[in-house]
């Protein structure tokens, strides 16, 4: 495994790549709501990075035709936005969305409420969004890596949740996905040691019932195994000589 440490220069710049990145999240945020598309919420996101003179990354990445991901209900990841799937008054919609700055990467998702929807849903966001924030109370340097991954397991499995375990977080800079890999869920090994420099997604997939998942025939699109509702929270994180940076997110 090579981990990557950034330069100063380096951190300069993905910094700005995550604090557009986060402008982006923003006012997709304020868009959505019910009787739009998921495709428009593509075609605005796409809108937004390259107004701010920047990429979007997942653009046929790997073939991914789109520059938004945009997964409804069931859908954990990776949905690909299409114009004729609406969102509906009730329905929660995770968006993971991406842009190179200069050459670096940012990466951050979001679920979000569209109109009213019901308490054990937004239950289900907030448990979620607050497993990242304890993943990252461990993401000092001096500690492990899977420190992270076994504080998010540990909070989540308060409430009978299931963790996705067939995708995790990952390193990012020069490229999209870079070493390490960051589960989410507890591992028998401690990892690698955090060292000042580092940047990590860090991105907790999480389930209403079973951490288990499937892939649709578009071969892009993952689902809940059985159709609970799944929500997805991720950011940009740089690990410091303190407490770790939210690249992506400014509190």
């Amino acid at each position: 495994m090579s981990v990557t440490i950034k330069s100063a220069r380096e951190i300069e710049l993905m910094r700005t790549a995550g604090k557009l990145l986060e402008e982006v999240h923003n006012e997709l945020a304020a868009f959505v709501k019910p009787g739009i598309s998921t495709l428009d919420i593509d075609r605005l996101g796409e809108k937004l990075i390259r107004e701010r003179g920047c990429i979007p990354n997942f653009l046929n990445y790997n073939g991914y035709p789109a520059s938004i991901c945009v997964s409804v209900n069931d859908e954990v990841v990776h949905g690909i936005p299409r114009d004729d799937r609406i969102l509906q008054e009730g329905d929660i919609v995770s968006l993971d969305a991406g842009l190179i700055y200069k050459g670096y990467h940012s990466d951050a998702a979001r679920t979000h409420a569209v109109g009213k929807i019901r308490p054990e849903a937004q239950k289900l966001m907030d448990v979620t969004k607050q497993s990242f924030f304890e993943g990252i109370k461990m993401a000092k340097a001096g500690n492990h890596l899977h420190q992270i991954s076994a504080a998010i397991n540990d909070y989540v499995d308060q409430f009978g949740y299931g963790v996705v375990r067939d995708l995790v977080g990952h390193g990012i800079g020069e490229h999209l996905h870079e070493d390490p890999q960051i589960p989410n869920f507890r591992q028998h090994r401690r990892g690698i040691k955090l060292v000042p420099g580092m940047t990590l997604a860090i991105e907790p997939m999480i389930n209403a019932g079973t951490w288990e998942v499937a892939w649709l025939d578009d071969d892009w699109t993952v689902v809940t195994d059985d159709g609970s509702l799944s929500a997805h929270y991720e950011n940009t994180i740089l690990i410091t000589e303190g407490e770790p940076e939210i690249l992506t997110l400014t509190l």
